[in-house]
């Protein structure tokens, strides 16, 4: 039986095994290992109907009008940014993501982050591994309790509602900033990011990425938030201006950040690789063998009901 072809993008390299598992389901065109990408695709690629990928890597407007029967883009991951949304939709390309499985460990991953930054746990493993106890050198400074204090959180979807549940752990009070309040929750809606900010210990930011929520965390939220305020970022670098936040974190108006995502990633602001005050992760909030499979698992899915049904299990809608 002749298997489907379809093209990838880029390898995903973040699951260990799904280039492998792709490759024995499918005839895999692997665009990243083409010279000319764009040559590569209109000599070789004009009957390709399927495109997979991942957040990473995204499909760009140049890609989708260089494949003329191009009918769905499988992703790999829940965010969408790095995908060019409008240009499929006016193609009619069906566009898939990994929702849903990922949504504990993000949350996971955003309140380690939390909690190390704010109990200084990174700045402590430091301070042990380089003898700085043991020979009495300086001493730790004081934390702060996380415990009943407010927890804000800059987009309620899926991981911003299991953020929030967490939060209850602790006893925090939460209240959420949405581009529209959520009739189906009890959590306090902030219509303004700067009140929301000003109310807020713990500011985390779990909204989409894109165009529309470039710099959304800008230098007055920061400022509102304060020099005893702390922001954490599992959403994408975009969504935070970068450099009023390393501003504003060098001159002591804002207390803290725990970030696992960067505007320009892999390249992070060298001024915050040295500050003790902020905790930095490379890009991993979904990394865990669990969360991996069950991404690579939905991936699978969506290919093989687009290829049995034309249809996807989980389409992306944008409104």
């Amino acid at each position: 039986m002749t298997r489907q072809r379809i093209l990838q993008i880029g390898s995903l390299t973040g699951s260990p095994t799904a280039n492998a598992e792709l490759a024995e389901r499918y005839d895999v065109v692997k665009l990243w290992e083409t010279a000319d990408p764009l040559a590569f695709l209109r000599d070789h690629c004009q009957d390709i109907e399927v495109v997979t990928t991942s957040a990473v890597h995204g499909c760009t407007a140049q890609v989708i009008a260089a494949l003329p029967k191009l009918r769905a883009i499988c992703s790999w991951g829940v965010g969408y940014d790095s995908i060019d949304i409008a240009a499929a939709q006016a193609r009619g390309v069906l566009v898939s993501n990994t929702p849903d499985v990922l949504n504990d460990c993000v949350a996971d991953l955003a309140w380690g982050l939390l909690l190390a930054c704010s109990r200084r746990i990174a700045w402590g493993d430091r301070y042990v591994r380089t003898n700085h106890w043991e020979n009495k050198i300086g001493s730790l400074p004081l934390g702060t309790r996380v415990s009943g204090k407010k927890l804000g959180i800059v987009g309620l979807g899926r991981i911003g509602e299991a953020i929030a549940r967490r939060g209850a752990g602790f006893d925090m009070q939460v209240a959420y900033h949405n581009r529209s309040p959520r009739p189906d929750v009890a959590y306090p809606y902030h219509a303004s990011l700067i009140d929301l900010a000003a109310w807020s210990d713990f500011l985390v930011i779990a909204t989409v990425g894109g165009p529309s929520t470039r710099n959304l965390i800008n230098e007055p939220v920061l400022r509102a938030l304060g020099p005893t305020g702390m922001v954490v970022n599992i959403a994408r670098g975009s969504v935070i201006d970068e450099p009023a936040m390393v501003r504003l974190l060098s001159d002591g108006s804002l207390g803290a950040a725990a970030l696992d995502v960067f505007a320009h990633e892999p390249k992070v602001p060298d001024a915050l690789k040295e500050m003790n005050n902020v905790v930095l992760m490379p890009h991993v909030a979904s990394a865990t063998n669990e969360t991996r499979r069950a991404m690579l698992d939905t991936l699978l899915e969506n290919l093989a009901s687009f290829c049995a049904t034309s249809a996807v299990l989980n389409p992306v809608t944008t409104h």
